[in-house]
């Protein structure tokens, strides 16, 4: 095993549920419910298919051997009918009408639209996680002010749960866009070589209501709630491309969340889980590096590059197919979902575990205090007999001057000082002070984070209950 390369997305990052989904067996076990799924409805339909030939389908549905089917392979350059011929060998009463009218894609694009819901299933429920983990979070600090930054300069005060208002509202749209994604998954059905079911309407005696129907059967016994009305020999690659914006979506949301992380773990106000036996640095034995923060980052930006390859294959695809998307959406389909699965599993860790110095973020706020206070600062002056105008023009060349002293001199903060100092302002340091609450500057921080998780966010976090309560398993 150590020969040859292994994708680190199976070694590492993602979890064994979704590396499952993606694995041989269940893509072949798929084929074979599948075919089964056909037989039935053409034995519904009419067509000569007995039950016993659909009982014995279903008694080596899962008990698929594989060494038969590599074996074909090798002769016949072609999975599909391996498998066939495969299935036919345990199945020799059958082996007549299995895939009976279908075309590879019957299996494979189906296989495939039944395999990505399943991993959207997977995906929906760790994002839910994610949003309770970080709503629970917002609860918890909503009414801690801390200093915000636009531009990535200090800027009006927030508190550190309505800053996570901001990583929960991204992680809803993009639960908003799976779930409306995944509704509308349908199946390709059985549409044919070039999707106009020309051998189904041979073989239902050119009857065109048995035509749709069987696609309407297929669709329900697979749990579907219809087959696309058109297509060519594929569905559409256009699916590829809205499924995988779903997650470029979800790696987006999470590089948000991991950036800020990483620069709010620099300032030392808030780290993410870092565990006793952990090493920051093989040099700097003293480091706590924002490991899992940088990964997420990571491995998103993989996702991010990801989603470009369904877009091309939908734009290339000739009339009514080529094959230069297979390959493609081979590689490209499951490592985009075991990558955002790796990321999931990574964001709901670090959402858990996130660890608050209240200390350091209060000093950090109280620093810049007094340039934000200003306005207030000038108000009360003119309440004390001072002229606004005036006072405006003072104000704003005494915080140039408290600026220089903090930036070429290294000094404190010494606006107050610089204030109490000024006669125009006929304040003392002691009344200046008073101004020095940081809850009168964040405006409704705290009750626009209360509105949204209980309008918002428990609402939906309700409706999915079942789903909540998973813990991620980080491998390294």
């Amino acid at each position: 095993m150590y020969d040859r390369y292994e994708s680190p997305l199976s070694k590492r990052y993602a979890s064994k549920e979704m590396q499952e989904v993606f694995s041989q067996d269940r893509k072949f076990r798929t084929w074979r419910r599948l075919w089964i799924a056909l037989a039935e409805s053409e034995m519904e339909l009419g067509l000569p298919v007995t039950q016993e030939q659909i009982d014995e389908l279903k008694a080596h549905a899962e008990d698929i051997n594989y060494e038969i089917a590599e074996a074909r392979e090798k002769v016949v350059r072609h999975d599909v009918m391996s498998h066939v011929y495969a299935y036919g060998q345990q199945c020799p009463k059958a082996k007549g009408i299995i895939h009976l009218g279908a075309t590879s894609c019957y299996v494979g694009d189906n296989t495939d639209i039944i395999l990505m819901k399943d991993a959207l299933a997977i995906i929906h429920r760790k994002l839910i996680n994610v949003i309770s983990n970080l709503a629970d979070f917002a609860e918890q600090y909503k009414d801690l002010p801390c200093l915000a930054f636009t531009h990535y300069q200090p800027a009006q005060p927030t508190t550190v749960g309505k800053r996570a208002t901001l990583w929960i509202n991204e992680f809803m749209m993009d639960l908003s866009d799976l779930e409306y994604v995944s509704e509308s998954l349908c199946l390709l059905g059985s549409k044919g070589t070039t999707g106009t079911q020309a051998s189904f309407l041979e073989l239902f005696n050119g009857d065109h209501e048995k035509c749709r129907e069987i696609d309407r059967k297929i669709a329900e016994k697979m749990g579907f709630r219809a087959c696309y009305p058109v297509s060519g020999q594929t569905y559409s690659r256009k699916v590829d491309t809205r499924v995988l914006n779903i997650l470029a979506g979800i790696a987006a949301s999470a590089t948000k969340f991991s950036n800020d992380i990483r620069l709010l773990q620099h300032m030392k106000e808030i780290e993410e889980p870092f565990e006793k036996t952990q090493i920051g640095s093989s040099a700097m034995a003293y480091k706590r590096n924002p490991m899992r923060s940088e990964r997420i980052a990571s491995l998103s930006r993989y996702i991010l590059s990801a989603a470009f390859n369904p877009a091309v294959t939908s734009s290339v695809q000739w009339f009514e197919r080529t094959l230069d998307d297979s390959a493609n959406k081979r590689i490209s389909v499951p490592e985009a979902f075991l990558a955002c699965d790796g990321v999931l599993d990574l964001v709901m860790n670090v959402s858990e575990g996130l660890v608050v110095y209240p200390k350091v973020i209060r000093k950090h706020l109280m620093a810049e205090l007094p340039f934000m206070a200003t306005e207030n600062i000038m108000m009360d002056a003119v309440k004390a007999g001072g002229d606004r105008q005036e006072l405006h023009e003072r104000i704003r060349k005494l915080s140039m001057e408290a600026g220089r002293h903090v930036k070429e001199e290294g000094r404190e903060n010494d606006l107050l000082d610089l204030i109490a100092e000024d006669p125009s302002f006929n304040l003392t340091k002691e009344e200046l002070e008073k101004c020095m609450v940081p809850e009168r500057y964040t405006g409704r921080a705290k009750e626009q984070t209360e509105e949204y998780l209980a309008e918002t966010v428990r609402p939906v976090l309700e409706a999915n209950r079942d789903e909540l309560g998973e813990k991620a398993e980080i491998n390294v």
